[in-house]
């Protein structure tokens, strides 16, 4: 029996018996949501210190709410909105579906950032997570979540900030364009030096299989969408990186389209910063 075939079967398995409750899933995974809570208040913390130098250029009052009543509002309607549309992925030609499916949910989420800034980004990234696995729990152990956030970050936060600086339709598309090429080049370390081997680890100890099975399986999904994928080296780059090229071109694209007839909803005071 090779490694692919070892790997499918094990998951088999473990797909007849009762998968834990989120709070299970929590008390199980306590250390790595403890980093995944650290990580989150560490990309805030960036965020915010960036905000507050755009307040100082322009010379912004420093004493402002970060949250007023109708900015919460417009957080708590649009990440329900994102969480939503992260539910609703769907796979894409030649990538790996199993392991990539493209969704829409970093789009409100950049609307609104643009708004008020990549504070306000980190902190929809992180209520999008919640709501999903509210809604949906996890399947990974919160590997999958954790990978969502931080790669949505790497989009948003870039974007939010230069936009920031100078607020003009020029500016929004370098924005975009810069943010396109950060998340694309955070996706391809990320992934080598991070996410894969997590996955690797998760499924080897999830199905009782060695390491080099999970891997194999993990290849061997790549291979059946593309068949120019043949080891992880091949699989970053024929399809971790035209994934998050294609997604963030795609919502780099809407968000400059429709920024400015939504930013008329929630301008009025996201522009005071």
């Amino acid at each position: 029996m090779n490694l692919i075939l070892l790997a499918e079967t094990a998951a088999q398995d473990a797909a007849k018996k009762a998968d834990p409750t989120l709070w299970e899933t929590v008390v199980d995974n306590a250390l790595y949501v403890l980093s995944f809570f650290g990580i989150i208040v560490a990309m805030f913390l960036i965020s915010f210190a960036l905000e507050r130098a755009n307040d100082k250029k322009h010379g912004l009052d420093k004493k402002q709410k970060f949250f007023t009543t109708k900015k919460i509002a417009v957080i708590g309607i649009l990440s329900a909105m994102a969480a939503v549309l992260m539910i609703l992925d769907f796979p894409i030609p030649l990538i790996p579906g199993d392991v990539y499916k493209f969704d829409f949910s970093e789009l409100p989420i950049m609307i609104v950032s643009f708004a008020y800034g990549p504070a306000t980004g980190v902190v929809m990234e992180f209520v999008k997570i919640v709501i999903k696995l509210l809604i949906k729990g996890t399947s990974t152990a919160f590997i999958g979540e954790l990978a969502n956030f931080v790669v949505g970050c790497s989009y948003v936060i870039p974007a939010a900030t230069i936009y920031m600086f100078n607020k003009t339709k020029k500016r929004a598309v370098t924005a975009c364009i810069i943010s396109i090429i950060s998340i694309t080049a955070f996706s391809i370390f990320f992934n080598w030096l991070y996410l894969i081997p997590a996955f690797v680890r998760f499924f080897s100890a999830k199905f009782n299989i060695p390491e080099e099975a999970a891997e194999s399986s993990i290849v061997g999904k790549g291979t059946k969408a593309n068949s120019w994928i043949v080891d992880i080296k091949t699989f970053i780059l024929y399809a971790t990186i035209p994934f998050n090229f294609l997604k963030g071109l795609a919502i780099s694209i809407i968000t400059v389209i429709v920024y400015k007839p939504l930013s008329r909803l929630i301008k009025s005071e996201g522009n005071k910063r």
